[in-house]
């Protein structure tokens, strides 16, 4: 069991959930885990960086399903061969590099199932970061450099894929307050006072679970 601080960060699609991560990490001191998970997970698992990134929080692409329906997996050189589902080695892979780090020191994780993963470490603080969609699409706008209902249509296919991702692995519901330990919209307070706010909430629990 970890005493680590390990932090979730699970979010809809421009709510800030990387930005806010990054600050926090910083605020604490802590590493952050974002897509340097991938890197971690085949270093490990001796998956390629290449196949893992392809099905990143993605259960219901159309070739995730047509391998996950058969019987295929990778092999060390990441080719496709004949075993187990490709997506539960995928899965797998990211699974043990998450316990990995969180058990050798405090981080942040943003995504990846991760609170469901680590769901039985004391040291656990779970957060669901959501936005208004006007927010976030301007947000993913500006930074992709699109229009706004191209916005729109990221939103809604990247949430569709990270819910149905969260929802078939962990057996809950992306998104619901009952999940998670906090849940912020960001768009309310702002990425600077999500940062002091779910800080405060870590203090918090230490000092809950000190009792």
């Amino acid at each position: 069991m970890s005493h680590n601080i390990i932090i979730t960060i699970a979010r809809q699609f421009g709510s800030g959930g990387h930005e806010i991560g990054r600050r926090l990490a910083k605020k604490l001191d802590i590493p952050l885990y974002d897509k340097e998970l991938i890197t971690h997970a085949a270093e490990e698992s001796g998956l390629s960086e290449e196949i893992l990134h392809y099905f990143d929080e993605k259960p219901t692409n159309s070739l995730l399903y047509s391998l996950s329906t058969g019987s295929y997996s990778l092999n060390d050189g990441g080719v496709v061969n004949y075993s187990l589902p490709v997506n539960q080695q995928v899965f797998q892979a990211q699974f043990d590099a998450i316990r990995s780090l969180a058990e050798k020191s405090s981080c942040v994780i943003v995504g990846r199932c991760a609170d469901y993963v680590l769901e039985k470490y004391e040291g656990l603080v779970s957060v669901f970061l959501y936005a208004d969609l006007n927010d976030r699409m301007a947000r993913v706008a500006e930074y992709d450099g699109i229009t706004l209902p191209e916005a729109k249509n990221r939103i809604n296919k990247s949430d569709k894929r990270r819910a149905n991702y969260y929802n078939f692995y962990s057996g809950k519901k992306w998104g619901v307050a009952g999940t998670y330990d906090l849940c912020i919209n960001t768009s309310t307070v702002g990425y600077d006072n999500a940062v002091d706010l779910i800080a405060d909430f870590v203090r918090m629990k230490q000092a809950q679970d000190k009792k």
